[in-house]
């Protein structure tokens, strides 16, 4: 039997809220949510995305908080705050994360360079998850967190895509450990997705060609496209999916 239908009780968590993929999450979560609680380094732009929630969706209460996702100790804090204020977390969607420097050389380098693109892209998601594991619904607990395709691939710079695929691995875990209690944890991997910081900048026209080339819908996805997959996967009527990665690439492919 599918869990229950959406209540406007739900609580949802949503980690790099302030742009692109994170606050497309934000607004596709927010008409079966009574509460939003989105997280981000710059308050200012978190701002803006929960002023804009409040007035689409009246009656929503919007936190936003200032959290370094990567830090220990603010993690752990805030999840003490989650306990103490929110009591049950429904949904955790675990969208932060930043691409591997660039500029690499030495074996130093390299090694900075790998240490700060898994503690972006692959602990962060540890520490928030494990963080709120226990005040997760019981059952009902979504966990959905942003991989990419590039884990798939092993396309693009190695240190972001070996974190993205040690993610896919650690939502099996989780899977593991929290399915019986009625606790879902699943990934969302998007291909090339437009309207984004992580990209911005760094496509040239050249890329883009390329990448569009290896995709048979021929066009780069939007934030909105990759937050409906998530809304999906969030919701009751995914409780019967577990342990999955939901590949959102328009169909890419690696060219011959």
């Amino acid at each position: 039997m599918p869990d229950s239908p959406a209540t406007p009780s739900r609580i949802a968590i949503i980690t790099g809220a302030g742009t692109g993929i994170g606050a497309a999450c934000a607004a596709a979560l927010a008409p079966d949510c009574s509460r939003l609680v989105l997280l981000g380094r710059r308050l200012e732009k978190l701002d803006e995305v929960a002023a804009d929630l409040r007035s689409a969706h009246p009656g929503l209460v919007v936190d936003t908080r200032s959290v370094d996702v990567t830090d220990v100790d603010a993690v752990e804090a805030f999840g003490a705050w989650g306990a103490t204020e929110l009591g049950v977390v429904d949904v955790l969607v675990n969208n932060a994360g930043s691409p591997q420097p660039k500029g690499a050389q030495t074996l130093q380098e390299i090694a900075d360079a790998w240490e700060s693109t898994f503690r972006a892209n692959a602990l962060s998601v540890v520490l928030m998850t494990e963080a709120l594991k226990p005040i997760l619904a019981r059952p009902g607990g979504r966990i959905v967190t942003i991989g990419s395709f590039a884990a798939q691939m092993g396309t693009g710079s190695p240190a972001y895509a070996s974190a993205k695929g040690a993610i896919e691995v650690y939502t099996i875990t989780l899977m593991r450990e929290l399915g019986e209690a009625g606790i879902t944890a699943n990934v969302v991997a998007p291909g090339y997705t437009q309207g984004t910081e992580l990209l911005t900048g760094r496509i040239t026209p050249e890329r883009h060609e390329r990448l569009l080339a290896g995709n048979a819908s021929r066009r780069p996805g939007s934030p909105e496209e990759i937050a409906s997959a998530v809304a999906y996967l969030a919701s009751p009527l995914a409780g019967y999916i577990n342990g999955q990665v939901l590949t959102a690439n328009g169909g890419a492919y690696l060219p011959g």
